[in-house]
């Protein structure tokens, strides 16, 4: 599997996405005009030669499946990850997704996108609301990768202070394989091969 985890963007992005990308941008419904959201689909859009946005809560399973199998690479944005978690689980896409990936198509994600590679988003309770989507129950993720991502761990963007990030490792960092990531770094897994950059 060929996975590319960033907190937030990453200037090697450009190195590992190719192609047509399939960007999912169900984490980031209702803060499309917040400048995160729209500098990170300004980026990947920048990099594709064929940019698909798809929102999966709007999206038929049969037209999910078709644009994955079109897609050279896969894109999960920022934003809520109960909620991409919860549309991905209700459609019945999850289940395609996790075999994409499983079979060869890369994936990128960042903050929510590269907490939804791990095992759980469980760990990110402190930094995202799960009330967000109550209808949640099962937080297990795509399981991509044995680390739950920690994003922006440098403690100074927006709401994720260091007493935010420091509760999250206190609070799950025993049962879970957390990694930390700051703005600016990304986990680079290449089958067994991983590497922080």
């Amino acid at each position: 599997m060929k996975l590319f985890l960033a907190s937030y963007l990453h200037p090697q992005l450009r190195e590992f996405l190719h192609g047509k990308i399939l960007y999912i941008d169900d984490a980031a419904v209702g803060m499309e005009e917040v400048p995160f959201a729209q500098k990170e689909r300004e980026e990947v859009a920048s990099i594709a030669s064929d940019f698909v946005s798809l929102t999966v809560a709007n999206t038929t399973l049969e037209e999910f499946e078709t644009q994955v199998k079109k897609a050279d690479c896969v894109y999960v944005a920022s934003g809520n990850a109960y909620r991409v978690l919860y549309e991905l689980k209700k459609s019945g896409a999850f289940e395609l997704l996790s075999e994409a990936v499983r079979g060869g198509l890369p994936y990128a994600g960042s903050s929510a996108g590269a907490v939804l590679a791990g095992p759980t988003v469980e760990p990110i309770s402190v930094m995202d609301d799960p009330g967000a989507v109550p209808e949640l129950h099962d937080r297990t993720a795509l399981s991509l990768t044995p680390y739950v991502v920690v994003p922006h761990a440098q403690g100074t963007t927006g709401p994720y202070t260091i007493s935010v990030i420091s509760e999250t490792v206190q609070k799950y960092g025993k049962d879970w394989n957390l990694v930390l990531l700051r703005d600016g770094q990304a986990l680079l897994i290449n089958d067994d091969c991983v590497e922080l950059i």
